[in-house]
């Protein structure tokens, strides 16, 4: 969406540069880009000029705002002025005086013509190149002239700043432009006397007689060639008119310069803006000639109707060049109609849905023009028509578009890319059922799309699209034919392996040898590798109390097993915070292996009856510290269970599992009831309190997946579970209790009750 402020619009072209007042801005979709919501790269055949133009979610494609107002003529300039100068000054030099701070140093340059007495600046630069050459003076009285507009060309404002009244500063001595005005009649060089014209432009735009500037080209324009300089008056003629609320002309005026300079186009299109139909047909009707007219189409079709705009302009200029940028954007504009996603959807249903969503309207045009061979660039409106048609469902039309296309194209990387992805998304398309055969036709283009492309990407070129839809419509394809692991192989979904039966027939398909070119494919791409369903595995059995069969799965996990943990997961805290544990001092930092091993082995000194106590209580510690409460929660992390921060990033199954503390309390009152003394009671106590808070939680927000801004307020404050119960009713004497009071206020406000 854009929305320009007109009132506030106002084109400013300095001596050297361009200014655009106005602000331009837009409700961005938030999404990567129109590069992954296409299979259609505008760039493989048309001009660079209409690059900004091209369809976009931004204000303008590839470089979001325009940021060139000062510097889009510089280089144009410095070589105009070089080439003036024949080298007399090196580019370097010119580069400074042209586009730099460089007004004093100049100053002092003309102080020196006009008093003959030596100074700093007239005696640095004499050393560098002959001030007083000829044409090297009349540049720099030249420069100085420019320079005095420059105070009013190059104002800036906050572009936030929503204040009318805010107005730039005008240039109010009208003498001194005729002045300029003067040094445009004298002078008998015909590129200073093109300068000055310019230069007499720009000075009655930034005046208090604006339309001063306007009566000057009339008057003139006819002796000035048609070059930059020239449509760059053009467009402050626009801008005036504009100012004077004169839009059908200023409309008409802005679609010339659009058309004939393309340095301006980005600035011509976006100030380009009939207010009503009035105002467009009243433009239209300015138009005398078939280049004006189409110039005039070209622009509305950018912001409105290009299917119009197309037919328009081919009905008196097939061989207009407008109409290449025109077709991306509508080729463009029918993709972005699609649902690309396969949710719920066969194949069958997803192919009608496409053809479905696109307009019949614009298939018919572009073929006609494609098949009629008029246009400039036909190969481009072939390749169009061809991708058009596929989506269509015409696969074997798409196919001879796409060989005629090949037979005429320029044959640049990009060009080549585009008619084989294109190909690809047709071959691919005329697919319903896999099978050997068919599979075989799309083999090379997939390895190509997936392997190739990533590591050796082909410049502007679009393929990411083609990428994941190609992904999806094989894992639809193999959904329809049962495949499951298939399926899942190319659309991976997170809940794939909440089903054992899935997970285990997944494992026998990585662990295959003879796996055919497609399954290679796919599990080149698929990101769940042997090794992460292993430590899934591995998880699981920890949170199911299976140890021994969690060591072995995580043995098989490869180097996931010797993942450190940040803090020491056998401890148990009186506060639950993580990141106190990470950073505490550790005598010694345990892998996973090494925390299932240990646990494993206190387990069988809990069965053997040595140290009850201390066995259980560390091994609660650790089952407590692998749930999101306690300091381990990297354990359960992984490219199956998921990452994140709180409960609410995990799929149900993994949010149960890791809110779980049943099993850390089961062991807290198997330490308690091997406690020798009233310190052990009381720890363990306070230990079970914090399970059954946990649960309370869980209960009341976790399992209810609520958002933090879905959680009511209940008004309860403290709760008294049956651990503090115990705490304060037995064991307040205690040393540990007065550790609670000091560190938890939530049990210190309770206890004080």
């Amino acid at each position: 969406m854009i929305q320009p402020f007109l009132k506030k619009l106002l084109i400013a072209f300095s001596g050297l540069t361009l200014l655009v007042y106005g602000t331009i801005y837009a409700c961005a979709d938030g999404d990567w880009g129109w590069s992954f919501d296409s299979n259609f790269t505008p760039e493989t055949f048309v001009d660079k000029s209409y690059s900004p133009l091209f369809l976009s979610n931004d204000i303008f494609y590839g470089i979001g705002f325009d940021t060139e107002h000062l510097t889009r003529f510089n280089n144009e300039n410095v070589s105009d002025w070089s080439t003036y100068l024949e080298g007399k000054i090196n580019e370097k030099d010119l580069t400074f005086f042209l586009t730099d701070s460089s007004s004093a140093d100049v100053a002092d340059i003309i102080l020196y013509y006009k008093n003959g007495k030596k100074n700093k600046f007239s005696e640095k630069w004499n050393k560098k190149f002959q001030i007083n050459d000829s044409k090297t003076k009349d540049f720099l009285l030249f420069l100085n002239d420019a320079q005095t507009v420059e105070i009013y060309s190059t104002q800036q404002y906050d572009s936030w700043n929503y204040d009318e009244t805010v107005q730039p500063q005008k240039l109010t001595n009208l003498n001194w432009i005729k002045s300029i005005e003067k040094k445009y009649n004298e002078a008998k060089d015909p590129f200073l006397k093109n300068r000055y014209w310019f230069l007499v432009m720009k000075a009655n735009f930034y005046s208090d007689r604006q339309t001063n500037a306007v009566s000057f080209f009339y008057q003139t324009e006819k002796t000035m060639p048609k070059n930059t300089l020239y449509y760059r008056a053009l467009a402050y003629v626009a801008g005036a008119e504009y100012k004077q609320k004169n839009y059908a002309k200023s409309n008409f005026i802005y679609s010339q310069v659009f058309d004939k300079c393309p340095t301006l186009r980005i600035v011509s299109a976006y100030c380009f803006h009939p207010q009503d139909q009035k105002d467009w047909k009243q433009s239209l009707a300015m138009a005398k000639t078939d280049d004006e007219k189409a110039a005039l189409w070209a622009v509305q079709g950018y912001y409105n109707d290009e299917e119009k705009a197309i037919a328009e302009i081919y009905k008196i200029q097939p061989k207009n060049q407008h109409l290449d940028f025109l077709l991306t954007r509508l080729v463009n504009n029918q993709e972005n109609k699609i649902d690309q996603s396969f949710k719920d959807k066969t194949v069958l249903q997803n192919k009608k849905r496409t053809k479905d969503s696109i307009h019949k309207s614009a298939i018919d045009l572009v073929t006609k023009i494609a098949q009629s061979d008029k246009t400039s660039k036909p190969y481009l409106w072939n390749v169009a028509a061809g991708y058009l048609e596929t989506l269509n469902g015409n696969f074997k039309q798409a196919d001879k578009n796409f060989d005629k296309a090949e037979n005429k194209m320029p044959k640049t990387p990009l060009a080549i890319g585009q008619v084989r992805l294109l190909r690809f998304v047709n071959n691919l398309s005329k697919i319903d059922q896999l099978n050997p055969e068919n599979e075989k036709t799309i083999l090379a283009d997939l390895s190509w799309l997936y392997s190739e492309l990533p590591k050796n990407p082909i410049e502007n070129f679009r393929y990411e699209n083609a990428s994941q839809w190609s992904k999806n419509y094989l894992a639809a394809l193999y959904r329809s034919q049962k495949n499951t692991v298939m399926s899942e192989i190319f659309n991976h979904e997170s809940s794939f392996y909440d089903n054992e039966k899935q997970l285990l027939a997944m494992k026998t398909f990585l662990s295959k040898e003879n796996k055919t070119e497609i399954e290679k494919i796919g599990m080149s791409i698929y990101e769940i590798k042997l090794a992460d369903i292993n430590y899934f595995q591995g998880v699981k059995a920890t949170f199911e109390n299976k140890i021994p069969e969690a060591i072995a799965f995580m043995k098989q996990s490869d180097k996931l097993q010797n993942t450190l943990f940040y803090g020491n997961p056998f401890l148990g805290n009186i506060q639950d915070c993580h990141d106190c544990d990470h950073q505490a001092s550790q005598k010694k930092k345990y892998t996973i292996i090494d925390f299932l091993t240990i646990i494993n082995k206190m387990q069988d000194n809990v069965t053997k009856q040595a140290d009850v106590y201390n066995n259980n209580l560390l091994i609660a510690n650790a089952f407590y510290n692998i749930t999101h409460f306690g300091n381990a929660r990297l354990f359960y992390e992984g490219n199956i269970a998921g990452f994140g921060s709180t409960p609410d990033f995990f799929r149900d199954p993994i949010r149960n599992m890791i809110t779980n503390c049943s099993l850390a309390k089961a062991y807290y009152e198997k330490a308690f009831l091997a406690t020798k003394n009233n310190e052990q009671k009381a720890k363990t106590q306070y230990m079970i309190a914090k399970c059954e808070r946990n649960d309370y939680y869980n209960k009341k927000y976790y399992s209810l997946n609520l958002s933090t801004w879905d959680i009511q307020d209940d008004k309860t404050n403290f709760i008294a579970w049956q651990g503090f119960k115990n705490l304060k009713a037995n064991y307040s004497k205690t040393k540990y209790y007065k550790e609670i009071i000091n560190e938890c206020g939530y049990f210190k406000t309770y206890a004080r009750k």
